[in-house]
C-alpha cells in the first residue's frame, strides 16, 4: 500500500479529512527549512507538498515566489532540494511528501533520470504543474516505472474527457483548484466543485484535494462538506517563514487547520 492511500484509509476509519502543507525546498535555508517541515508534521500535516525553487513558477503567487528566491538566493539548487527530501524521510517514515515542479527542472535533468531520483531519495509523488493532461502520459509512465505516483491537476471548469484521463494515468491524489489563477491565501473562499468531486469519483479518479487559496480553518470545513477528501495549504505557511520563531508559528497554524479537518 502507497503512503496516500495508507494515509486515506487511516483518516476514513477517524472520520478525518487530510491535511496537506507545501514549503518551498531550501526556504530561507536547507536546515532551517527540514526545521520547518518538522513543525508542519508536529503540527498534524498528514501529508506534506512541498516545490523544487524555480525562477519562472507560472502557477505560483508572490508569497511561493518569494519563498523561491529566497531559497535560490541560498545557494539552493535541485540537487540540495532532493536532499532535503532524503532528510525529511529519514526523520519521518509514513507521513507522504509530494513534489511540485515545473517542466524546466524536470527536463534539465532529463525526465527518468529525475523520477528515479525521487524515489532514491523517498519522496511519494510528482506533480508537474505546466504539463497538460494531453501529453501527460509518458511522464506519468515514468513515474510508475520507478513506484513514483503521479498526480494531475483539475478544476470545475475540466473536461469529462480530461476528467477521464486523470483517472487513468493519475494516482495518489488528484489536486483540485479551488479558484483559477495562482496560489494565494484568500479571505473568501467561493467553492462550486460538488460536480467536480462526482465526476472524479464517477470516473475512479485519485481521492480530490484541494488548492489554492486555503487559509482558514472555515475555508477547510468547507472544502471537506462539498466534497474533498482533504486540503492543501500553502502561501498561508509560506508567509510565515519571515516571521519570528517561524518553526512554532507553522506548527501553530498547521495544528489549527488540522482541527477543522476533524468532522
Amino acid at each position: 500500500m502507497s503512503r496516500y492511500a495508507a494515509m486515506f484509509e487511516r483518516l476514513r476509519a477517524a472520520n478525518e479529512g487530510a491535511l496537506g502543507a507545501f514549503l518551498m525546498l531550501g526556504d530561507p535555508d536547507p536546515a532551517t527549512c527540514l526545521d520547518l517541515l518538522d513543525a508542519a508534521v508536529a503540527g498534524g500535516a498528514d501529508m506534506i507538498e512541498v516545490g523544487i525553487p524555480f525562477s519562472d513558477p507560472v502557477a505560483d503567487g508572490p508569497v511561493i515566489q518569494q519563498a523561491a528566491i529566497r531559497a535560490l538566493a541560498a545557494g539552493v539548487r535541485t540537487a540540495d532540494a532532493m536532499a532535503i527530501v532524503a532528510e525529511f524521510r529519514v526523520r519521518h517514515r509514513a507521513v507522504p511528501i509530494g513534489i511540485l515542479t515545473y517542466a524546466n527542472i524536470v527536463v534539465a535533468r532529463g525526465l527518468d533520470a529525475f523520477v528515479r531520483g525521487l524515489a532514491q531519495v523517498g519522496a511519494d509523488s510528482l506533480l508537474v504543474a505546466d504539463v497538460p493532461s494531453l501529453e501527460v502520459a509518458p511522464w506519468a509512465k515514468a513515474c510508475r516505472n520507478v513506484g513514483i505516483d503521479p498526480v494531475l491537476i483539475a478544476a470545475p471548469n475540466t473536461p469529462t474527457a480530461t476528467i477521464e484521463r486523470i483517472a487513468v494515468m493519475a494516482s495518489g491524489y488528484t489536486y483540485c483548484v479551488a479558484r483559477s489563477g495562482v496560489t494565494g491565501a484568500s479571505d473568501e473562499l467561493a467553492l462550486d466543485h460538488h460536480g467536480l468531486f462526482e465526476a472524479l469519483a464517477a470516473a475512479g479518479a485519485p481521492p480530490p484535494v484541494l488548492g489554492f487559496g486555503i487559509s482558514k480553518p472555515d475555508h477547510v470545513r468547507a472544502a471537506l462538506r462539498a466534497g474533498a477528501q482533504g486540503v492543501i495549504v500553502g502561501s498561508a505557511l509560506v508567509r510565515l517563514v519571515e516571521g519570528a520563531n517561524p518553526a512554532e508559528a507553522i506548527r501553530r497554524k498547521v495544528a489549527e487547520l488540522k482541527a477543522a479537518t476533524k468532522r
